[in-house]
């Protein structure tokens, strides 16, 4: 079996990676190297592991990180994914029966690059990804709309609010623009902006414009805006990830004032239909932040019947350093604040969040 890692930042593996991506049948956008190199800070290394077996190709994106560890010796490292999607892309069977030759030369690299701990966020659809080998734990539940039923068929499946809030919007003179530049970055940013304020989001979601002008230049046809207009002036606005087959709701959001309007439901009726027309099989609209919140329920309006589980896949690589490092952590949260205790939920354990330092 031929098996190599790539590092999204050398050109020559960058070629090769994009190369191997465009040939994946799924073409999954989180596995594209631009897309992964916008998630690896400095020191951090953007990488892929690519295999050819006997009956096909596996691509497997991640990110390698240098572990900090005070009073404990350095180079170690361990391995997450990008925000969305992962896993080992494959185009042979998911059952393919080299998958464990694949995984035996992956963790030959992760012991020569002393690697402790692995966390990913795997993909949805697992005949598209090999099975993983660690610990595989569900999260919160996606909801998929499924764009091979016809337009009336999926307009009756949609919650009577979604069609109720659809006409309300046309009523109100709503219209929806494909966006497949950004030529309306300016007006995305200003709409995601304030919605992450609204929403009292986390630090990590107020992405950069560089982070957005990356996807435009490097990801052609891969995106898509769409942008809801009322009297000129865009309310809504969201920016679709696009695979070979699946479209993906990723960030955006809607002014406060145009709410009554409704434009957002029609947004994405209109993306359905969009899709529809381009022959994709699903729009993937995510999940919410807790189990039945209101984000998962309005996303769950326009897909009833299309709920899938979301997993992530864990990995302990080196159990002692893995418990040296926790054992460090814990340390030094209590050396800050006593009382302190770790989130026994958090993976890998010495990676949670430290008390703040009095």
């Amino acid at each position: 079996m031929r098996f190599e890692i790539w590092d999204a930042r050398d050109a020559r593996d960058r070629a090769r990676w994009r190369a191997a991506h465009e040939a994946l049948p799924t073409r999954e956008v989180y596995a594209d190297p631009a897309y992964v190199g916008l998630f690896a800070g400095e020191g951090e290394e953007p990488l892929a592991a690519y295999a050819e077996t006997g009956s096909g190709s596996v691509l497997y994106p991640f990110i390698l990180r240098p572990i900090a560890a005070p009073r404990l010796d350095s180079g170690r490292c361990d391995i997450t994914s990008a925000y969305g999607y992962a896993g080992a892309f494959c185009s042979a069977p998911p059952d393919d029966p080299d998958a464990k030759e694949f995984w035996a030369a992956f963790d030959g690299f992760c012991r020569d690059r002393r690697v402790v701990s692995e966390f990913t966020r795997l993909s949805l659809f697992d005949d598209e990804r090999l099975a993983y080998p660690g610990r595989v734990e569900p999260r919160l539940v996606n909801v998929v709309c499924d764009l091979r039923v016809p337009e009336d068929e999926a307009w009756r499946g949609y919650e009577h609010k979604v069609r109720k809030n659809v006409n309300r919007a046309l009523r109100g003179g709503v219209t929806i623009e494909v966006d497949e530049t950004g030529a309306r970055l300016d007006d995305f940013l200003r709409i995601y902006a304030g919605t992450m304020d609204r929403r009292g989001a986390a630090a990590s979601f107020y992405f950069p414009r560089g982070f957005f002008e990356t996807i435009i230049r490097e990801m052609p046809g891969r995106y898509a805006f769409f942008h809801a207009l009322h009297s000129g002036r865009v309310v809504s606005t969201e920016l679709v990830l696009a695979s070979a087959d699946t479209l993906y709701s990723y960030l955006g959001g809607t002014e406060q004032d145009a709410f009554d309007l409704r434009p957002n439901d029609l947004l994405k009726v209109e993306v359905c239909r969009w899709g529809r027309g381009r022959a994709m099989k699903r729009f993937v609209l995510g999940g919410g932040h807790g189990p039945d919140d209101g984000i998962f329920r309005y996303k769950r309006a326009f897909a009833p019947d299309g709920l899938v589980p979301y997993a992530v896949g864990t990995r302990v690589l080196d159990e002692r350093g893995y418990a040296r490092l926790c054992e460090a952590h814990r340390a030094e949260g209590l050396r800050r604040d006593p009382g302190w205790a770790p989130d026994p939920g958090f993976f890998p354990g010495y990676r949670c969040a430290l008390p703040d330092v009095q």
